[in-house]
């Protein structure tokens, strides 16, 4: 199980660090669209959306990423002054009980959502826009899978702690 949970971590460190560059390209493509509408004069809605599916993408792709590096907001007023077995409790509950179940029914409730956008290649509207805003609905999927994973591999790391080797 060890192996399988290293394999899956890993899958998610290489997912965040790849989104970790679309932060530069969604950069680069800010400035030349800003230097194209005002020093020329002339519009890039390719190159605003391409920005825009870029800025959905690290959000949503690197959920998963964000979570196993313990980087999410969270309020911890009482969680810091926990002991680490405390701690340790309060992310099982919170990822079995919070975390699990809100994802699968993101997914349950994106999922035909997602379906119908890909049966018609939804395009946009905008003239000179992309036609795949069906990839752009995809990312919802890609949240909640990333952030399964994670969540699953955060279970085990938890239970491991709290249970013992051989209980997880």
């Amino acid at each position: 199980m060890g192996k399988i949970i290293q394999f899956l971590e890993g899958l998610g460190e290489s997912l965040g660090r790849l989104v970790g560059w679309f932060t530069l390209a969604m950069v680069i493509l800010t400035l030349a669209v800003v230097l194209l509408r005002y020093v020329f004069s002339t519009g890039a809605t390719a190159m605003q959306e391409t920005a825009l599916y870029l800025h959905g993408a690290v959000f949503t792709l690197a959920a998963g990423f964000t979570l196993k590096r313990e980087a999410h907001v969270r309020v911890d007023v009482f969680y810091r002054q926990f002991s680490e077995r405390t701690r340790h409790w309060v992310d099982f509950v919170g990822t079995l009980v919070f975390l699990l179940p809100l994802c699968g029914a993101i997914f349950y409730f994106c999922l035909d959502y997602v379906l119908r956008s890909w049966r018609i290649h939804e395009a946009s509207i905008e003239a000179g826009g992309l036609p795949f805003v069906y990839l752009q609905k995809t990312l919802l999927l890609g949240l909640c899978i990333s952030l399964i994973i994670q969540g699953l591999c955060e279970l085990y790391r938890h239970g491991k702690a709290l249970f013992g080797k051989e209980a997880c």
